[in-house]
């Protein structure tokens, strides 16, 4: 009784978790395309798709620690 009110805030929040999750990846494969098709990227661009990387994976640890599962 006292304690459905924090499974259902964790469950909200691991959705949008997931979701966040979601975005960086489909922004981290975007940088990347961008950096395999571009003949002589910048230093900025190539910042950009590190940074995308990084937070895409710290994400990704952060889900996994939680054993947030996918639900279909």
């Amino acid at each position: 009784m006292f304690f459905r009110k924090k499974k259902r805030l964790r469950n909200e929040f691991n959705e949008s978790l997931m979701k966040e999750l979601e975005q960086l990846k489909w922004n981290w494969h975007n940088q990347k395309s961008l950096l395999e098709k571009s003949v002589d990227p910048s230093t900025e661009v190539i910042a950009q798709a590190r940074l995308a990387e990084v937070k895409y994976f710290y994400l990704f640890k952060e889900v996994k620690r939680r054993n947030v599962r996918i639900k279909r």
